[in-house]
């Protein structure tokens, strides 16, 4: 299989579709089956303690694994997530977070993946994701 999709094309849909999240992921790499997302972490996604928050680690890696699909598939918006389990491994630091996901089934109606989260800084992983996602049907 060969990518539909460029990190500069990835970065446009997803202005387009989404700008509420303008700027704040940054597509490094995108190699075949798989994607390496960036996420600014700011003052709101911080939780006492002076950790970034669950719902911003799942967020990374929803959005990573989005990415990767669509750079496989082409740019079909209603792309949804069908289930994503995350494990929170141990404290990240209250910094940016780099995601890399994977997948390991693409088919017709579903990707299957996983995506593995890391704080700025840090080799051990701080949380890891198992994720579906329905892909519309071609028309």
């Amino acid at each position: 299989m060969t990518l539909k999709m460029t990190i500069p094309e990835i970065h446009a849909f997803l202005d387009e579709v989404f700008p509420q999240v303008h700027n704040r992921f940054n597509v490094t790499t995108l190699p075949e089956m798989g994607a390496t997302v960036e996420m600014r972490i700011s003052e709101s996604d911080l939780r006492p303690g002076g950790t970034v928050s669950g719902p911003a680690m799942f967020a990374l890696a929803d959005v990573a694994f989005y990415i990767a699909t669509l750079a496989m598939i082409g740019p079909k918006a209603l792309t949804v997530t069908t289930s994503c389990t995350i494990n929170f491994m141990r404290k990240p630091a209250p910094t940016d977070l780099r995601a890399e996901a994977r997948i390991l089934k693409l088919g017709r109606s579903l990707s299957v993946g996983d995506v593995t989260l890391y704080s700025k800084g840090l080799d051990k992983p701080v949380a890891h994701a198992s994720v579906t996602y329905s892909i519309p049907p071609s028309k």
